[in-house]
């Protein structure tokens, strides 16, 4: 993108529709700042009506623009990574709305807890019986920055919707990968900013555009939403109109960097953006049995391989002790996992000269799946840059037990780019015998969210998580971004998201200490049956039909 004389670069009739647009969008943002919070909320709900409708159509239209057949074993990723987090967000923020709505705080029933270096913890999920069932096993709990109180979390809740703001029109600079990142972040800037928003839809969505003007059709009529397709030369003359009083990216490092710009040019309105990173998959040595290896190994895969590597989230260097006994062990079962997972397409722009870099930066790189995916030995420029491709590093450290994990957070802290994500494996036994080290060294991480025995996306995927760097970014300096979004219950001064998930599968949760009844998630990219379970729970979040998801459950078990 170039943000120089963007003007030069469009017509006069494209520069017209897109001033016309902004014009509506800001007689609406008039109309959005003097609804009450009932009256925003019936329109929400008849969006989540439009999303029950279309939500087949985005599935299928997000699969076959990636290239995945119509019997490609993952095409449940895009019933998951679309239509479904579009759905579980709008109940999560209807949740929300309906307590302000009544007089009370978000926060009201939420259990809070306490974290290391004086932070209030808020469990932010399961809050209901359908997602402890659908997501047995799993938790968020989001950490608030230190000092602040649970009575001050209480008072703050709500955010624009509860403490209005100036509005403003805020533009929406989708992102190019998952299909639903767009939609989240036009709500988030509705709901937790008060803003009308502009979507300028990637060009690798454009297939989508009428899936989301059909799913946002309530807010387009209520003239506080507008779509707009178009490449570097629209998002450079929208970057810089007079009445765009905000925005937001999902996207990368260089094109944040382009659009802030320098000197006459710079930026001069506020600016928030996720931007991915260089996300570290710790894996803390312990006593693990065969089928701990074979899990986890497929779990790492699943980090590096879902979307086809195309995730600013995905895990791209495995922290390994090369001290720990089953270390040979768990690299040839991770090796052998990433080989046999399912082969699709590399399909996100530019991936193939990606790919040619690393054949040229790692020539004893270890190929699999056609050479479209690799596994590279030692750091270097895989702890530095996010291929944002099928490429997975592995480096060695030092230690064993809590001596190599804090080993590895000082590594990862000190020498991967990027503050959105880190992951951590660790068994029940060795969990159990580090006591409260565990916890002072999940603190210690300096990232957005971090997810304990799972995969960080599940805080992607959960609305009442929060997504997004670890605070600290500003304009010259934002490796993984500023600021955060999803955010149902609307907190403010958040500092992370911690995820927590069972180490082990059912059945052999049974008996541990933290039990699942799933006996692989169907998010796994070697779930025999994700495709069906991934659509199957979509469909019950549509039409809570009991009968339907108990057949979904009895496939799950077929994974």
């Amino acid at each position: 993108m170039t943000t120089t004389s963007p003007d030069r670069a469009l017509d006069e009739d494209t520069r017209a529709e897109l001033d016309a647009r902004i014009a509506r969008l800001r007689a609406g943002a008039k109309t959005w700042a003097s609804r009450s919070t009932a009256e925003r909320l019936a329109v929400l709900r008849k969006v989540r009506a439009a999303v029950g409708v279309v939500a087949a159509e985005w599935a299928s239209v997000a699969a076959d623009s990636k290239g995945l057949s119509a019997r490609h074993p993952l095409r449940g990723e895009e019933w998951l990574s679309g239509p479904y987090a579009a759905l579980v967000a709008l109940d999560a923020y209807d949740r929300t709305l309906q307590a302000l709505a009544d007089g009370h705080s978000p926060l009201d029933g939420i259990l809070f807890g306490r974290a290391p270096g004086d932070r209030t913890v808020v469990h932010t999920s399961p809050l209901d019986p359908i997602d402890g069932l659908l997501l047995s096993g799993y938790t968020t709990e989001v950490w608030l920055q230190p000092g602040v109180t649970r009575g001050q979390a209480m008072d703050a809740a709500g955010l624009a919707a509860r403490h209005p703001s100036r509005g403003g029109v805020g533009l929406v600079l989708g992102a190019g990968n998952v299909t639903s990142i767009p939609f989240l972040d036009v709500l988030y800037e509705l709901i937790a900013c008060g803003r009308v928003a502009l979507l300028k839809v990637n060009p690798t969505q454009d297939a989508l555009v009428p899936v989301f003007e059909r799913a946002l059709a309530p807010l387009r009529t209520a003239e506080v939403v507008e779509i707009v397709r178009g490449g570097g030369d629209v998002g450079a003359y929208l970057t810089r109109h007079p009445e765009i009083d905000h925005i937001h990216i999902t996207g990368s490092e260089s094109t944040f960097r382009a659009i802030v710009g320098s000197g006459p040019d710079r930026l001069s309105v506020p600016i928030t953006a996720e931007l991915g990173g260089v996300s570290p998959i710790i894996i803390v040595p312990g006593p693990w049995s065969d089928a701990d290896l074979r899990f986890q190994a497929e779990h790492v895969v699943t980090m590096r391989l879902q979307n086809s590597g195309h995730n600013c989230i995905a895990g791209q260097v495995v922290l390994l002790s090369r001290d720990w006994d089953q270390r040979a062990d768990f690299d040839r079962e991770l090796r052998a996992a990433y080989a046999r997972a399912p082969r699709r397409p590399v399909w996100y722009p530019n991936s193939d000269a990606r790919l040619e870099h690393v054949r040229e930066t790692y020539p004893d790189a270890a190929w699999s799946a056609d050479g479209t995916r690799a596994i590279v030995a030692g750091g270097g420029e895989i702890e530095t840059t996010e291929y944002f491709a099928p490429v997975l590093g592995i480096v060695d450290l030092p230690g064993t037990g809590m001596d190599f994990l804090e080993a590895a957070v000082a590594h990862a802290n000190e020498r991967l780019t990027g503050t959105l994500g880190a992951n951590v494996l660790i068994d029940p036994v060795t969990h159990r015998a580090a006591g409260s080290r565990f916890e002072d060294a999940i603190a210690a991480l300096r990232y957005g969210t971090v997810a304990i025995n799972a995969w960080t996306a599940f805080g992607f995927l959960t609305p009442t998580a929060t997504w997004g760097a670890y605070p600290g970014g500003t304009v010259d300096d934002a490796p993984s971004g500023i600021g955060i979004v999803h955010n149902a219950l609307l907190l403010d001064d958040v500092e992370r998201t911690v995820v927590r998930g069972p180490f082990r599968p059912f059945p052999r949760s049974l008996g541990r200490s933290r039990f699942s009844v799933l006996p692989k998630p169907p998010w796994f990219v070697t779930s025999r049956t994700g495709a069906a379970v991934s659509e199957g729970f979509t469909r019950f979040r549509i039409d809570h039909n009991w009968a339907r998801l108990a057949v979904t459950l009895v496939r799950a078990f077929g994974a």
